[in-house]
């Protein structure tokens, strides 16, 4: 499941003609990026969630062979990261699957990221695995973190007033029972992630290699200054 629905407003004005998804990172759209990762880790269907601008996001997507794009309509109501998924489930079917958001570019270390997570997931013990990037040293990313997590790979969400060493990457392994009993509508997958931790069902796994935050039209520049660095 990749996310492509959001409005992108810290992106503005780039997004106020361009979709978030199809802003370009060294030559390239953001959602390429991560379709591409999808391709490299085998995945054969991805089903993309569009709302904003839906139509060039649509006519992109539809010169790509791999993997399969499936689309999930919801030009009619915002649904939220949450929601979107849900309307996708039937699409999605009763196995773990990968989620990603559009907008999250990452620098593999020596082992692809997609295929840790694959390797590290455990239905038994899991409702979700989120893949998680130091707060130190990633780019463009100035907040305070998302979680803290134990030895054994258990989340906790940071306290309001608390600073936490890892921030979610935006790509993760969800189970469909981690939405089960959620509403309908609009919803935020923050609740359900936090529902997991309590009955302690979320776990994270850190990032190897350099997680870039593109969050604003700034940050365009810091992410490939760091992709040519490296290509160097």
């Amino acid at each position: 499941m990749v996310l492509a629905a959001g409005l992108g407003t810290r992106m503005r004005p780039i997004t106020d003609s361009t979709p978030k998804p199809l802003v370009k990172i060294s030559g390239k759209p953001l959602i390429d990026h991560v379709l591409d990762r999808l391709d490299e880790a085998g995945v054969e269907s991805a089903v993309v969630n569009v709302h904003h601008m839906a139509d060039q996001i649509r006519k992109h997507l539809s010169q790509r062979r791999r993997p399969r794009i499936v689309i999930s309509d919801e030009r009619g109501e915002l649904l939220g990261t949450g929601g979107g998924v849900k309307k996708a489930l039937p699409e999605l079917g009763d196995a773990p699957f990968f989620h990603i958001n559009s907008d999250t570019i990452w620098m593999e270390g020596v082992k692809p990221n997609l295929a840790r997570l694959a390797l590290a997931f455990d239905p038994a013990a899991m409702d979700a695995l989120l893949l998680l990037a130091p707060v130190a040293g990633s780019i463009g990313y100035s907040g305070r973190g998302d979680f803290a997590m134990t030895p054994d790979g258990r989340l906790r969400r940071r306290a309001e007033h608390e600073i936490a060493p890892f921030v979610y990457a935006g790509a993760a392994i969800l189970t469909p029972a981690l939405f089960k009993g959620a509403p309908d509508g609009n919803l935020s997958l923050t609740a359900l992630f936090e529902r997991a931790a309590q009955a302690q069902r979320l776990h994270g796994l850190r990032l190897e290699g350099l997680w870039m935050h593109v969050g604003t039209p700034e940050a365009i520049a810091e992410a490939e200054s760091a992709i040519r660095t490296s290509a160097g």
